[in-house]
């Protein structure tokens, strides 16, 4: 595997397939991503079936958890039925959810939880979202919490461009360096001159460029390690009152370019494999009746 697409399908992936905008905004996406999971929303569209598009992102993210909102009508599919036949499909392989508008009686809620998490078998559980979306966000939370929806990993991890600088002062001199990799908790970096620093040693005032977004912070240096005949210098950033963790004006900044770099370049790939398997199809408009997406049904909108 390409190792550009490697840093892309690694890591667990939390998919919502067809939710309702009311009850669950894409706004929640990047706050998800502050609680350490990386999350999209998959449309449905006239631009390739969704039925392809779940197929896809199961063999390209094989570490993945997918929540269907049951009570989006999508064209041609049964959910009771498409799920069921998904489970037996892929077995182990696949973790799924159910997510769906909260039911006027307890009846209707108990025999909804039966058939998916005990006739299907799915995993993940059966959400029942209310309609205060406000109350939705710590709901799914919950959910995803017990899920394990980070995986092995507390923080989403940003690969960056060769634009991503790294400098700070020293008594020799200004030490330069291109930093490789962010996230909310630490970054990785490699120095043109590799300097002296002790472990566990914190660096005040550390210039940082992340693909254009500038702040200055200190970091403590965690690790060091030899990658590609370069060291590799991974610090855990500290903020002002000496603790781990990021000034609090700096966070919603990184925040925002970490969920930016991460989900542009899922999107990117995931719209590349369903325009080939749209060109694929014998018949490739289908759905309901309007545009297809430019982003291929991956959410920057609702459908």
């Amino acid at each position: 595997m390409d190792e550009s697409i490697r840093h892309i399908v690694e890591g667990r992936k939390t998919f919502f397939i067809v939710p309702d905008a009311t009850l669950l905004p894409e706004t929640y996406l990047e706050d998800f991503m502050a609680r350490g999971y990386e999350t999209y929303i998959i449309g449905d569209d006239r631009y390739c079936p969704l039925e392809t598009k779940v197929d896809i992102i199961i063999k390209t993210f094989t570490d993945s958890i997918l929540f269907f909102y049951i009570d989006t009508l999508v064209d041609g599919i049964d959910w009771h039925i498409y799920i069921r036949e998904l489970q037996q499909r892929y077995g182990e392989k696949i973790l799924i959810g159910v997510l769906y508008a909260k039911r006027p009686t307890d009846e209707q809620k108990k025999r909804l939880e039966k058939y998916y998490l005990f006739d299907v078998g799915i995993q993940c559980g059966c959400i029942s979202l209310e309609y205060q979306k406000a109350k939705n966000f710590a709901l799914i939370d919950k959910v995803m919490f017990a899920n394990q929806a980070c995986g092995r990993r507390k923080n989403v991890r940003a690969i960056c461009d060769n634009n991503s600088k790294v400098n700070f002062e020293t008594k020799k001199g200004v030490v330069k360096g291109n930093v490789l990799d962010v996230s909310m908790s630490h970054f990785s970096c490699v120095f043109d001159h590799p300097p002296e620093i002790p472990l566990y040693e914190k660096v005040r005032r550390m210039m940082v460029n992340i693909n254009g977004l500038h702040f200055s912070t200190d970091a403590i240096l965690l690790m060091k390690r030899p990658v590609g005949g370069q060291d590799m210098y991974i610090f855990v950033f500290a903020n002002s009152l000496g603790q781990q963790g990021l000034e609090a004006d700096i966070k919603p900044r990184l925040l925002q370019k970490v969920y930016q770099m991460v989900s542009e370049k899922a999107k990117k790939l995931m719209w590349t494999r369903f325009d080939e398997a749209r060109k694929s199809l014998n018949n490739p408009v289908r759905g309901r009746a309007f545009a297809p997406a430019e982003d291929g049904g991956i959410q920057n909108h609702y459908y």
